[in-house]
């Protein structure tokens, strides 16, 4: 197969929208393969000097069909991104939180890796860690329960 046929195969494939093409010719195997895209992110990316900061919902005593009953103020605090989750900054370093620990707006409460960044998570909420729902180096999904933070106040 010449380089001009292996061209126009290139150009046919980007007008007709194909991936993957194999062409056998006398016992000779051709395999043209285009890798998809990278998929648009689709959670929030901590910015330079700063962090993301997690979402909290109140469940027990609400509206919220299906909820499981927590205690009156304690809070979910909910990751804001897919990823992987660690307590701490690196694996002979202290943990960011732990149960007992008082943590405030905007302190760091643990990270979560997504697409080799390093994205420091924040609590937006001023309370006391209860309890700590996901494992250190865990698959964490968006919205899932990662602590539980008894309001203060």
């Amino acid at each position: 197969m010449e380089i001009r046929e292996l061209k126009e195969l290139v150009t046919m494939m980007k007008e007709s929208g194909l991936t993957e093409i194999l062409i056998v010719e006398d016992g000779r195997k051709v395999r043209l393969r285009k890798e998809a895209p990278p998929a648009p992110s689709v959670f929030p990316m901590a910015m330079a000097g700063g962090g993301t900061s997690a979402s909290s919902s109140s469940i027990g005593g609400g509206d919220e069909a299906g909820g499981s009953a927590l205690p009156p103020g304690v809070v979910e605090f909910k990751a804001p991104m897919v990823g992987t989750f660690y307590r701490a900054p690196s694996p002979e370093a202290e943990s960011y939180c732990n149960v007992g620990d008082k943590v405030n707006q905007n302190s760091v409460v643990c990270i979560i890796e997504a697409m080799k960044v390093m994205n420091e998570i924040k609590s937006d909420v001023e309370g006391e860690i209860v309890e700590i729902l996901a494992e250190n180096g865990e698959a964490v999904e968006y919205g899932q329960t990662l602590l539980l933070i008894r309001r203060l106040g």
